[in-house]
């Protein structure tokens, strides 16, 4: 049985081991795994939880280093295509002493980008019970914006409760307009949204959190609860209903190294904490601990913690 069911696209990166060199004289790099969506179920599956990833990758070396990797961390493959047809998509990655990274993508026309809606129908939805959705899949390709319709839909029909972080990436959208409708009409999909507090000056044009919350309560009948990402500030949680929301305090990291994976350490500390049958707000708490945690490490996913290591921290 499977609690936790995303759809995504595992990102092979190149992370360059040259301090400050930058993407273009970096020469020294070495390979992971990254994926927003991947992430999520890497950090759940190290807490001791079922998963299962939804994608497609190339007949390739990095094709295969993905599901090999994927497979190492206990994430479930039985859902991942292989496409003889098209590559893996992968980037590079520049190491800073702290702060974001600069990245570059090469993942236009990949494999999961040709991800068909059809493979939707072969998914066994019985038993999940969280069902994760990303902004990012449905940027890669219009055919990938239908099979997230398909998989998000279908997760509705079946009661599994969904969240839904919009995880900004305007290079893979045409236009930063199209992004913003896209976003926000996908948002309705999640009956919790995640929203971070600089994504919501963008997608909804205020920075005030309260704001932000009340949009996303509004803009679907399917959300019943918004979660803004506040950083190391923590989160603001806010019901439909409640006449006012209120925040969940924050954990101070003791040195940020690299903010790659806060985001997605958040939302599986809040999905892994309603697995756990926590309160909500003790789900959010979590969500901000490994978010913390997330951020003192370099990779995308390494600071993602065991539950002796969250219970300590």
């Amino acid at each position: 049985m499977t609690e936790l069911l995303t759809l995504g696209e595992p990102i092979v990166t190149f992370a360059s081991k040259d301090l400050g060199a930058g993407l273009v004289d970096s020469i020294d790099y070495y390979k992971l795994l990254g994926g927003a969506e991947l992430n999520v179920l890497i950090g759940a599956a190290r807490l001791g939880h079922s998963t299962e990833y939804i994608s497609q990758v190339g007949q390739d070396p990095l094709g295969d280093f993905a599901i090999k990797n994927i497979k190492n961390h206990q994430v479930g493959t039985t859902y991942i295509e292989s496409d003889p047809n098209n590559w893996t998509a992968f980037q590079l990655k520049e190491l800073v002493a702290e702060g974001d990274p600069q990245t570059f993508n090469f993942r236009k026309n990949s494999a999961a980008a040709h991800l068909k809606p059809a493979v939707i129908d072969e998914i066994d939805f019985s038993g999940v019970k969280i069902g994760h959705l990303s902004g990012i899949f449905p940027a890669i390709s219009r055919l990938a914006l239908a099979t997230f319709e398909e998989f998000a839909t279908k997760l509705l029909e079946h009661g599994i409760l969904t969240t839904f972080d919009p995880n900004l990436r305007p290079a893979l959208w045409d236009s930063e307009a199209q992004m913003i409708e896209t976003i926000n009409q996908l948002a309705r999909f999640g009956q919790i949204v995640l929203p971070g507090i600089n994504e919501g000056k963008i997608l909804v044009g205020s920075d005030d959190p309260e704001t932000i919350a009340d949009f996303y309560l509004h803009n679907g009948d399917q959300t019943r609860t918004v979660v803004v990402k506040l950083g190391e500030a923590g989160a603001y949680l806010k019901n439909k209903g409640d006449k006012q929301g209120k925040i969940i305090p924050g954990f101070r990291a003791a040195k940020v190294v690299d903010t790659v994976g806060a985001g997605d350490g958040f939302a599986l500390g809040l999905i892994t904490g309603l697995l756990d049958q926590l309160s909500l707000e003790a789900a959010v708490e979590r969500g901000n601990a490994v978010g913390a945690l997330q951020v003192q490490t370099p990779g995308d996913n390494d600071g993602y913690p065991t539950p002796t290591q969250l219970q300590e921290f």
